[in-house]
């Protein structure tokens, strides 16, 4: 028998079987994926993080060591604490809703929790600071003198930011997400404190089928899934942009 054929018939015996497992857990996983690089529908939190670091590269050393402070404080707290710091925000008869009918922005609660919008909020706050600061190494690095020499050419804010910042600091931005995203495959505890049993992530049904269903081998399949994605992204990004020119 030829190696083609010996593939082939590895292939028919292994290949639904993958097939099925890459149908249970696609839809989970790509919208973790999503959630992970843009933060949630619109990209708007995904964008926060380039908006931060690049006041950072404006600003004078005394405020950029302010800056620093406040975007490394939430690093020294736990992941659990800010989790209930969140639910206590943004539940029904949390300060959040509390404050806005006291405006009167709102009549009825928002519903901040157990969908969605509250594992967004959560995840970002927490991946937020591994977003900013490869971005801010990649802009810092950026020669000053080159907006500058664009200037003088004529070109405008927006002309030099889209045409030499931006392009510049793509490295950063390329870490920033993969930092997020890889940190984001494996993230339980937010997801299921804010999202309850309606925002299901891949570590949600590993630990189901550990504790709850004592269904070991998909959990082993579901977590060798997420390795070998894990694995695909790194190593992707790695040959596509090379690690070391990210951080250089």
């Amino acid at each position: 028998m030829s190696a083609r054929s010996m593939w082939r018939q590895a292939g028919l015996l292994v290949g639904p079987a993958l097939l099925l497992l890459l149908a249970v857990y696609f839809y989970p996983l790509g919208r973790l994926f999503v959630l992970s690089l843009t933060g949630g529908p619109g990209g708007a939190a995904g964008l926060a993080a380039y908006r931060v670091a690049y006041v950072m590269t404006r600003v004078g050393p005394t405020a950029v060591r302010v800056l620093m402070v406040f975007v490394l404080l939430p690093l020294w707290t736990s992941i659990l604490v800010r989790t209930y710091a969140w639910m206590v925000l943004l539940q029904a008869n949390g300060v959040l809703n509390n404050v806005l009918r006291w405006l009167r922005v709102i009549d009825e609660p928002l519903r901040l929790m157990y969908n969605e919008t509250g594992v967004v909020i959560g995840m970002t706050q927490v991946l937020l600071p591994f977003a900013i600061l490869p971005l801010y190494a990649s802009l810092r690095n950026i020669d000053p003198r080159l907006p500058r020499a664009a200037q003088i050419m004529g070109a405008g804010p927006w002309r030099r930011f889209y045409s030499l910042t931006l392009p510049l600091s793509l490295p950063g931005v390329a870490t920033a997400a993969l930092l997020v995203f890889v940190q984001g495959l494996g993230f339980f505890i937010t997801p299921a404190l804010l999202g309850g049993s309606r925002v299901i992530t891949l570590a949600m049904v590993i630990e189901t089928q550990v504790v709850d269903l004592l269904d070991w081998g998909l959990a082993s399949a579901a977590a060798m899934v997420l390795l070998l994605l894990t694995a695909i992204v790194v190593v992707g990004f790695d040959r596509l942009l090379g690690l070391d020119r990210a951080w250089a």
